[in-house]
């Protein structure tokens, strides 16, 4: 069973930076790699996604901000969150997909999420 292991994330300053990195146990070359975002009270939320050959998808409301890379040869897909805001608050967790979906039901795998909390 592949496990998926989430880390970067903290406290930042509205405006501020973090990377988060998403290690797997396996090998998860030939899946989808997605990130999602849950923060209190609410669903989660798709983010992004990358196949196999860095093809990737991008929720809307993140384009520009967040950027989805995969480093196929470490097995870890990481997340770059730039120019954050209040609202990007959440739990942010990384998930194993067949194929590139923006819906949470059809990832198998889940990590156990790393908490971003950004002050204003």
């Amino acid at each position: 069973q592949v496990q998926l292991v989430e880390s970067g994330g903290g406290l930042v300053q509205a405006g501020g930076s973090l990377r988060l990195s998403c290690v797997s146990s396996g090998r998860t070359f030939f899946s989808i790699l997605g990130w999602f975002r849950q923060a209190p009270g609410k669903e989660r939320e798709f983010i992004a996604a990358i196949n196999r050959i860095s093809t990737t998808l991008y929720e809307d409301s993140v384009k520009g901000r967040f950027t989805i890379s995969r480093d196929n040869a470490k097995n870890t897909v990481y997340l770059q969150l730039n120019s954050l805001k209040p609202e990007d608050t959440a739990v942010y967790y990384c998930a194993i997909a067949l194929y590139m979906t923006r819906m949470a039901n059809d990832y198998t795998v889940w990590g156990q999420g790393t908490q971003v909390t950004v002050s204003s």
